[in-house]
């Protein structure tokens, strides 16, 4: 148990210390190229904080683990929300950039749709909603690179001066990127030991503790993005990183492997991951996200809410 738990604490060292660079280099990039945080958050940032899910996701698939790969995509997705997201609201709710927040959130719910006509119609992945969901990742960053380049933000002397040269950004954006992969690969394989050795089901670990663990990426770049006053930073990478848990994630998952839906787990004899899984994942991306485009900003109480529901979900996960 002393090698899991030394190996556990070494990766969040390296989460922690790779999501302060990656938000650094993500932020210098922002400011150099006029580039929207927000933008950048919903882009690179995101797809760097995605790297342990994606790594995780597609090693379950190719071992023929395909509820490992669906459990850590939703329950990323879950926990990013109603735990991260809401942690950063409820701390310091903040006006969300409702123009550069309204192409991720369409996005996903257009991906969720697809996703869930497959889950609810039939039952199971294949191959070619694998491919539909990277069809879909594919067309959102060509999208959202010619958002960026048309409507740039305006370059201040400032922020050119403070962020100092491009090389530098980028290779704290590739470096935090590493570290930040790494540490998740540590934290989750020694953190799901440490789980089975303390008598955790293995059922929920998925959903729960894989989920968390590939979720880190996100909170570690959250807390540093507030600390740093980058708050549109920390949303947009959120947001960003949803999307991605479903086109990019499960997208890979499904391709390299297509698998049926976890049913290891019903209530009154429906499937869990229908009645709620899916449909508590659809319910706190509204939550966030709705709002936020209606009125264009977050509240305190959104953050309470999200983190009544992350509380109430995990409860059924171990004891219902």
């Amino acid at each position: 148990m002393f090698i899991p738990v030394l190996l556990f604490g070494l990766g969040l060292l390296l989460l922690i210390k790779g999501g302060d660079w990656f938000v650094e280099g993500a932020t210098g990039i922002a400011h150099r190229f006029g580039v929207p945080e927000l933008l950048i958050g919903a882009t690179v940032v995101s797809i760097g904080t995605t790297l342990p899910e994606v790594m995780v996701s597609a090693t379950s698939a190719v071992g023929g683990h395909g509820e490992l790969a669906y459990g850590n995509a939703i329950g990323s997705i879950i926990c990013n929300t109603a735990l991260i997201a809401a942690l950063t609201i409820a701390i310091r709710p903040s006006k969300v950039d409702r123009k550069s927040l309204s192409t991720p959130v369409v996005f996903f719910f257009l991906a969720a749709a697809v996703y869930l006509y497959r889950a609810y119609v039939s039952g199971s992945f294949s191959r070619a909603v694998g491919l539909e969901l990277l069809g879909i990742f594919a067309v959102y960053m060509i999208l959202t690179i010619r958002q960026a380049f048309r409507n740039p933000a305006p370059v201040t002397r400032e922020a050119e001066l403070g962020d100092g040269p491009t090389w530098k950004s980028l290779l704290l954006l590739a470096v935090g990127a590493i570290l930040i992969a790494i540490g998740a690969d540590l934290l989750v394989d020694n953190g799901t030991l440490i789980a089975q050795a303390m008598g955790v089901p293995e059922s929920v670990i998925a959903l729960t503790f894989v989920a968390l663990g590939t979720s880190l990426p996100e909170l570690v770049t959250a807390i540093t993005s507030l600390a740093k006053g980058h708050g549109a930073l920390s949303l947009g990478n959120i947001v960003g990183a949803n999307l991605f848990n479903l086109v990019l994630v499960s997208g890979i998952s499904v391709t390299l492997a297509p698998f049926d839906l976890p049913a290891s787990k019903t209530i009154g004899g429906y499937n869990a991951s229908l009645v709620v899984d899916l449909p508590v994942m659809m319910l706190v991306m509204s939550l966030l996200t709705l709002p936020a485009l209606v009125k264009g900003k977050l509240t305190r109480g959104q953050g309470v809410l999200l983190l009544c529901i992350y509380g109430a979900f995990c409860v059924f996960q171990f004891f219902l």
